[in-house]
């Protein structure tokens, strides 16, 4: 069985997130024909909309060399083919990044490769991504299995190099292999590869990050501060006949290890090649305390849980596979690390986009309901109020005109009120924009190019990176004294306007800078992490120091546009639950006084009236109902969810009658 499993659990998530995208669509059309869209109420619509079609799952495979990694892709999606897709022999097969991912957009599939020349450039490889003319293009036929198998090895190709070009690229000479001339190395022809691919999984959103070992890692710092912790899952390849090794044991601790802490990946070291503890002499038994031994220490040593360390035989699954062989492709034990990847990674995504998508549609649909049911209310209220007042009808519909534009000017003043105070924090926002400033960040970024240019020593450029850092955390700690000031002002707000009109489900929503504090202290480490290594100590002439600076430069600009793209949308937002709920009541009495006008001018039977007031009752009642089907379905658990309830009733029922016959 290939990864059948993981196929099913990422089929349902997407089927997940399209009846929430059909729902979020059903919802606007809904608002629209009761008049109750806002242009900020559509953004947040539109917002959802893009967070569900372009989110997907990235499984990043990282190790060293000759530890498997690509075969266990070529396991895992490749098998149906027969033979290995992805160069996987024996040595360094995997010389560059490799992303394998399905575009829609795109009618061939393809191989991009960016050559190894492209280091000297100032440029980032996600820049070269929106530049395809640097990139070399290797049409794939996927109905021609040789045809792949020749274009898929040329991501493995290599070129002779001297060895102070290959420092200038970035490379460490001890870890490059000679060509056997003097002064010459072979370093990758390519400095990454995008392979698009339509596969049944990366069609629905999967992506694979197979990366080279400590070399590349330690050379590509775009790969270790921006690709590895925008995964949702790292897969730590080792080879169970070695253990862990010192080299292992470096990419754990310089790269890997942190991305539980400082990122939503979750972390799962692969024994790889348990094959070579098979013993038939020894029996099965033997074998499995081997492999359990091995399990246990490389869990101590990592420092990780001994079932996040998944045993296994990735070329004796591929070779299962290929011959449809049920108890070979037990005993490789692959199967362990689909269950992992269904049980922790797809109900991860689910719950991030639970917290993301669904919960604050509900709560804007919330508000809507509350706003109906009141009316609703209102409206049978006056029926049985006419009902009772039969004889002097045209005076009773006078007394509800008369009441209900009270409601509407009352409504009307607390809009004023709640536009009075948008403005108040309008400007508030204005202090926040000014503390999150894009040009104070250029002013940072410049000084310390400056010093750096200028600074004939580490000391001297230490410091400079540094003052840096404590600069940028400065302008973060104001902008939070700042946000302060908002937040309780926002409170504020909210709790006057619940104590007059109570709203039910809302709190008051409050912007939070500590999560990019904690983002910035995570960068500074890397840095630092990066500065006073012996090896990579960033000096003027170090070319690798100078790309890694640079990454980490456009990693914290990319979270200062994130902040001051958050800092935009809470201080355009923050009201938006009262201005809805307000404006939604406003227009509701609207529609009501125009129904009692038409009421009181028509010159029929109390009882054709009555029919009439009891049509617009049935049509609020509709509207009520729709709203509560669609917050039935934006409450509908998740697939993982509603998995884990239909297993466990079961196990429920089974435990009641052990009571019971107790």
């Amino acid at each position: 069985m290939s990864m059948e499993r993981l196929g099913q659990q990422v089929d349902a998530y997407v089927g997940w997130k399209r009846e929430l995208l059909r729902e979020i669509t059903r919802y606007r059309s809904w608002l629209e024909r009761n008049r109750l869209i806002s242009d900020t109420l559509s953004t947040r619509l539109e917002r959802a909309q893009r967070l569900l079609r372009t989110d997907h799952i990235t499984l990043a495979f990282v190790g060293e060399f000759s530890r498997g990694k690509t075969e266990l892709i070529n396991c895992l999606f490749f098998s149906e083919y027969g033979q290995r897709m992805l160069p996987s022999q024996a040595g360094r097969t995997t010389m560059c990044p490799t992303e394998l991912f399905h575009d829609p957009r795109s009618e061939r599939s393809y191989i991009r490769l960016l050559p190894i020349e492209s280091r000297m450039a100032e440029a980032s490889v996600a820049q070269f991504k929106r530049a395809p003319r640097h990139w070399v293009n290797i049409p794939l036929d996927p109905s021609d299995p040789d045809n792949m198998v020749q274009a898929f090895a040329q991501v493995a190709r290599t070129k002779p190099m001297p060895v102070e070009q290959a420092i200038q690229l970035g490379f460490h000479p001890d870890m490059l292999e000679t060509t056997g001339r003097p002064g010459e190395v072979l370093v990758p022809a390519w400095r990454h590869a995008m392979v698009n691919f339509d596969h049944p999984l990366l069609r629905k959103g999967l992506r694979i990050l197979d990366t080279p070992g400590l070399n590349a890692l330690g050379s590509e710092p775009e790969l270790t501060l921006s690709m590895l912790p925008s995964a949702q899952a790292i897969v730590f390849l080792l080879s169970a006949d070695t253990g862990v090794t010192a080299s292992d044991m470096d990419i754990w601790q310089q790269h890997i290890r942190q991305l539980d802490e400082d990122t939503q990946a979750h972390l799962f070291a692969v024994l790889n090649k348990i094959d070579v503890l098979w013993d038939d002499l020894a029996g099965e038994g033997f074998v499995q305390n081997a492999i359990r031994r091995v399990q246990e220490t490389t869990a101590r040593q990592l420092g990780i849980s001994s079932e996040d360390v998944l045993p296994l035989s990735a070329k004796q699954a591929l070779l299962a596979k290929v011959r449809n062989d049920s108890a070979l492709l037990a005993r490789s034990r692959v199967g362990a690390l689909e269950g992992l990847l269904c049980d922790r990674i797809i109900s991860q995504k689910e719950r991030l986009m639970e917290e993301n998508v669904s919960n604050q549609l509900m709560a804007l649909l919330q508000n809507s309901l509350h706003v109906l049911n009141l009316r609703l209310e209102k409206v049978r209220e006056q029926q049985a109020m006419l009902d009772t007042h039969q004889q002097d009808n045209g005076q009773m519909l006078f007394e509800l005109t008369a009441r209900t534009k009270e409601d509407h000017a009352r409504h009307h003043r607390r809009l004023l009120g709640l536009k009075t105070n948008q403005r108040l924090l309008k400007r508030q926002g204005e202090a926040l924009r000014s503390a999150a400033r894009a040009e104070r960040l250029d002013e940072h970024l410049e000084r310390l190019r400056r010093e750096l240019t200028g600074s004939w020593t580490t000391l001297g450029i230490n410091q400079s990176i540094l003052k840096f850092f404590h600069a940028v955390e400065m302008d973060l700690r104001s902008l939070e004294h700042e946000a302060d000031l908002a937040n309780k002002m926002v409170a504020a707000i909210y709790q006057r306007h619940n104590e007059e009109n109570p709203l039910q489900g809302v709190e008051a929503p409050q912007f939070n800078v500590r999560r990019y504090l904690r983002e910035l202290a995570q960068l500074r480490e890397k840095a630092d992490q990066f500065r006073l290594h012996p090896i990579t100590l960033l000096t003027e002439q170090n070319q690798l120091g100078k790309r890694f600076f640079d990454t980490l430069v456009l990693e914290l600009v990319g979270m200062h546009q994130r902040l001051r793209l958050e800092v935009s949308q809470w201080a355009s937002e923050a009201l938006t639950p009262l201005m809805q709920h307000t404006l939604e009541h406003k227009q509701l009495l609207e529609t009501h006084m125009l129904r009692l006008k038409a009421l009181a001018q028509e010159t029929q039977l109390t009882r054709q009236r009555g029919q009439q007031l009891e049509r617009y009752t049935e049509e609020l009642e509709q509207q009520i109902a729709e709203a509560n089907d669609m917050l039935r379905t934006f409450r509908r658990p998740s697939p993982m969810q509603r998995m884990a309830k239909v297993v466990n009733l079961p196990l429920a029922a089974h435990r009641r009658r052990g009571s019971e016959s107790a």
